[in-house]
């Protein structure tokens, strides 16, 4: 004999029913409270002491700050920053023009062309710009004249001026540079594109100008603005062939009045302002050349700083609310 279960859901109690009073009340906002990092406020104090020292160890130096602001626009210091930028960009065309061709010798399967590249960039990769620039400068001492058949002949000295020597010392050795950049940004295009436009038809020659190359672009970029920002700087190595560049014509004055500090500082400060204006210009360039890679690009500086401000506003006085 089996027993006999009751399968009717119970019904509601029959007493009434309580309800907590922690049912009812909202929970309390979480005050967050920020950690003190006792480093961080030591360092800044260490580091804004030293600033101030140093500040003031240049402020009592000997030193005519009143030189300094006379020459920082003087017609010839001017004139010298011109001549800087203009051997600057003519060497980083030549540079990225020579690198490129380079870079696809090195990538030929010519093992000639290969390995006259390769000999190209050991060689000048190998050697101070400083000593490249003097072999150019003292190259009429083993060809004095400079004699190419039924093209063109005259003395070496007056082939090779300050500006030459100049130029090709810069754009020489910054080719070898750029041909290993350049090489790099083509190795990073994946074969497979390479092997599709030979598939639809295309030469070597065209699918490197047409495909490889546009793409390997997002690569080269950032390292050529770096490259050319270091050759604003290098350029003042031309001041031994006597070009008559920034340091060369800041030096010239320092000579005559005296006052050789002051107008080494008229030069760093022209350094620093073509270097931090052609850094902004390589920011936007790398940015833009980015689009492609990224899904949403990183914010400007400007953009960074509109969003701290409007968070700053935004922040609760209260504390953090769950």
């Amino acid at each position: 004999m089996t027993d006999k279960f009751d399968k009717t859901p119970p019904g509601p109690p029959a007493g009434p029913v309580s309800v907590s009073k922690a049912a009812n009340t909202a929970p309390e906002n979480i005050k967050a409270i920020p950690v003190r990092h006792v480093g961080r406020w030591i360092s800044g104090v260490v580091v804004i002491g030293l600033l101030v020292a140093l500040g003031y160890a240049f402020s009592q130096g000997n030193i005519q700050w009143q030189a300094v602001g006379d020459k920082l626009f003087d017609k010839n210091v001017v004139s010298g920053a011109g001549r800087t930028l203009l051997i600057s960009v003519l060497a980083m065309v030549l540079g990225v023009i020579l690198g490129v061709i380079l870079a696809v010798m090195r990538l030929s399967k010519n093992p000639v062309t290969s390995w006259v590249a390769w000999l190209y960039i050991w060689f000048f990769r190998g050697t101070p710009v400083y000593v490249q620039l003097l072999l150019w400068f003292n190259l009429a001492l083993i060809f004095p004249v400079l004699n190419i058949p039924f093209i063109y002949k005259d003395e070496m000295t007056d082939v090779m001026t300050p500006f030459m020597c100049a130029l090709l010392g810069l754009a020489l050795n910054e080719a070898a540079y750029m041909a290993e950049i350049c090489r790099a940004g083509i190795q990073s295009v994946d074969e497979g594109q390479t092997e599709a436009s030979h598939a639809l038809g295309m030469t070597q020659a065209k699918t490197m100008r047409r495909v490889v190359l546009p793409q390997a672009l997002r690569v080269i970029i950032p390292p050529t603005g770096n490259e050319f920002i270091n050759m604003l700087k290098t350029s003042s190595l031309v001041y031994a062939v006597t070009y008559n560049e920034l340091l060369r014509s800041t030096s010239q004055i320092g000579s005559t009045s005296y006052a050789v500090m002051e107008m080494l500082f008229v030069a760093s400060i022209w350094y620093i302002v073509m270097t931090s204006v052609f850094s902004v210009g390589q920011y936007y360039l790398e940015r833009r050349f980015a689009r492609g890679s990224l899904r949403s690009l990183p914010l400007t500086p400007w953009q960074r700083v509109k969003v701290n401000l409007a968070s700053f506003s935004n922040r609760p006085s209260g504390g953090v609310s769950a």
